[in-house]
């Protein structure tokens, strides 16, 4: 493999398996994720998706295979590299009580965030996703699905990262801003993006999307 190649291979699962309670979901997931690729991931609930998803940040191990991050194996150490280059939004975004300004400073009071909270930015974000500036003096708890899930791709957006996993992040969403978050995402050919989701707004005919097969423990995949 080429010097090139290597600095381009972000992402690689190796061989990897997935068992929970003795039961193995999933086994032998092979997936090279390059630099700026989008990937679409699909599959029945239970399969391991999620998982595939956390432990790239080291929230969880496999039971079998190896995961690299830029060549190197996740690990309790590499993991905290990872987290500083990644944005990863999950489909019931908790980020506590309180008001939502309050919880937005309080993420970007963290050392591990190389961003500082850009007033902005954090109001163009808020017109492209529909949100009232008045949300910000509201209870986070209080919001409804689509807007904590609003919020969590907000968050993501103002972190300033080149990779996204996203997680059933348009699942409470209408149809309207289905569309308009997955064109915002896709349109954008600098970022890495590796994306669960069902609705049909992520499908593009150059994604390539991988199926996760429950009864194999293979994956198929469709590429453009």
């Amino acid at each position: 493999m080429s010097v090139e190649s290597l600095n381009n291979e972000l992402i690689k699962y190796e061989n990897v398996g997935i068992s929970f309670e003795n039961r193995k979901v999933l086994s032998g997931f092979n997936l090279t994720v390059k630099k700026n690729q989008r990937i679409l991931l699909r599959g029945k609930s239970g399969i391991g998706k999620t998982t595939l998803l956390k432990m790239l940040l080291g929230f969880t191990k496999p039971s079998e295979g190896t995961i690299y991050f830029r060549n190197q194996v996740i690990d309790s150490r590499t993991c905290w590299e990872a987290r500083k280059e990644i944005a990863y939004v999950v489909q019931d975004t908790d980020l506590g009580e309180g008001k939502v300004k309050n919880l937005l400073n309080e993420i970007f009071s963290y050392r591990a965030n190389k961003e500082e909270l850009d007033h902005e930015k954090l109001r163009s974000f808020m017109r492209e996703l529909e949100l009232e500036n008045n949300i910000l003096e509201e209870n986070f708890q209080e919001l409804s699905g689509g807007e904590k899930q609003r919020i969590g791709i907000l968050i993501a957006l103002l972190l300033n990262r080149d990779i996204y996993l996203l997680d059933e992040v348009t699942s409470a969403l209408d149809a309207k801003l289905k569309k308009k978050v997955a064109d915002y995402f896709l349109a954008r050919e600098d970022w890495t993006l590796l994306v669960i989701s069902h609705d049909r707004e992520w499908e593009r005919d150059w994604m390539e999307t991988i199926y996760l097969e429950t009864r194999s423990w293979e994956t198929s995949r469709t590429s453009p």
